[in-house]
């Protein structure tokens, strides 16, 4: 299914596929500079690449955290990146009625985690013709997400994946079970594991969500070693200053790495 995405690189190389880019579209600069250096690692390493921006943050904390840059604009932005380097991209939607705009800019729509249950935005999702990639709910079991993707192919279209953000643990935490890659991979669909999302502390007292980004790495090669199809991350190159979940992000400059360390451990396993 990766193989049919428009402009997808490097899908017979035996390695996973890879989302990702900053949480949100800041502006054009920042957009070209993270999916230049992103491109760059991924075409050495020969691992699948899709670029990920949110061209609006419908789910925030408070009512003045940042939000976008304006809907045209910002899905502008994620069409100049395919069109300069020549990827895929992802974006979220959020309601029923955004599905056939942000079709017109992107090649994979997602479903954020909260909405994952929303029959309207599946099916809106799913008639656009686009791929759809669906996060499970924090608040599901793995094999409660077989009901949202029978609902997409219901709808006629059977390009749908299925990413893994972590579960709620206690009221400020998420904890990856592992056993539910191949429980979700048993419905035909790709499976992705968001490595940055799945460190995410919420529900924090000062309305700014935190996050462990050291430990990005501990929860990506776990996902290697159980044969996770995909990750799925959010880079910035100053997480610190970046308006949109940046306690959680990886710096860009540790991506080369920790995608070279990655690659080799899946090409061990293949070998095995």
């Amino acid at each position: 299914m990766i193989s049919s995405i428009p402009k997808i690189k490097h899908s017979d190389s035996g390695q996973f596929f890879l989302l990702a880019g900053p949480c949100a579209i800041e502006g054009e600069d920042m957009a070209l500079r993270i999916a230049e250096e992103i491109l760059r690692v991924t075409d050495r390493l020969k691992i699948p690449f899709i670029f990920k921006g949110s061209y609006r943050k419908a789910n925030r904390s408070r009512i003045d955290s940042f939000a976008g840059i304006g809907d045209e604009k910002a899905l502008k932005i994620l069409r100049k990146v395919s069109e300069t380097f020549d990827v895929p991209t992802v974006t979220d939607i959020h309601a029923a009625n955004e599905a056939a705009m942000a079709a017109e800019y992107v090649d994979v729509l997602q479903i954020p985690a909260f909405l994952c249950r929303q029959t309207d935005l599946l099916v809106a999702a799913a008639e656009t013709g686009k791929v759809v990639n669906i996060k499970k709910g924090q608040f599901l079991a793995p094999e409660a997400m077989q009901f949202a993707v029978k609902k997409v192919r219901d709808a006629g279209n059977a390009k749908v994946m299925i990413t893994d953000r972590g579960t709620m643990f206690g009221y400020q935490d998420l904890i990856v079970d592992y056993r539910g890659i191949p429980a979700m991979q048993a419905f035909e669909a790709p499976v992705v594991l968001d490595i940055t999302h799945s460190l995410q502390q919420p529900n924090q007292s000062s309305g700014v969500t935190g996050g462990k980004p050291q430990l990005i790495e501990t929860v990506a090669r776990a996902g290697v070693a159980v044969g996770v199809d995909g990750f799925f991350l959010e880079t910035h190159h100053d997480p610190a200053s970046a308006k949109s979940d940046g306690a959680n992000m990886l710096r860009l400059d540790l991506l080369e790495g920790l995608m070279t360390r990655l690659a080799a451990i899946r090409s061990t396993i293949n070998s095995l």
